[in-house]
């Protein structure tokens, strides 16, 4: 059987412009049936998502890491449509989860959501990264190796 490959990448651009990243990981993330028809459907939106830690009742002792993100409703829900700004658990190991947490604690480290696809076997991922900000003048060099870059291609074209 034919492995297939999905086109449905969703990016958060603005993460490696704003962030400096430091380490990337893959997680799941747990869906409703009508959001993952909705990613499949390319209505999903990273730009103003962000993962949280939120205490687990069960075990306090253990948080679990949620991302906050906007997928839109599904067009053909009915009344079983989901909230589009809900809390989405991501499913990752309790070794990275600790990993994450301890870095979080220090200030200045984040957890950004960078992308988000649907695998070969149809699953849901979404690559997150432990990041720190960038300052300004780290963005305005960014913006000027760029340029640079752009410059030395349009020169060996001709």
């Amino acid at each position: 059987m034919k492995k297939r490959t999905s086109d449905i990448v969703i990016k958060n651009k603005k993460a490696r412009f704003q962030y400096e990243i430091l380490e990337v990981f893959t997680a799941g993330i747990e869906l409703l049936g009508t959001e993952i028809k909705s990613i499949r459907a390319g209505k999903a939106s990273l730009v103003d998502a962000y993962c949280r830690f939120i205490p687990n009742l069960k075990k306090p002792n253990k948080p679990e890491l949620y991302i906050l993100m906007n997928i839109s409703e599904y067009s053909h829900g009915g009344y079983a449509n989901h909230d589009p700004r809900r809390e989405r658990k991501l499913l990752l190991t309790r070794r990275e989860l600790n990993k994450l947490s301890k870095k979080i604690k220090t200030t200045g480290y984040t957890i950004v959501p960078l992308k988000m696809y649907i695998n070969d076997k149809g699953f849901a991922k979404v690559d997150i990264a432990l990041a720190k900000g960038k300052k300004t003048h780290d963005k305005r060099h960014d913006i000027k190796e760029r340029d640079n870059k752009r410059d030395m291609e349009r020169i060996r074209k001709y």
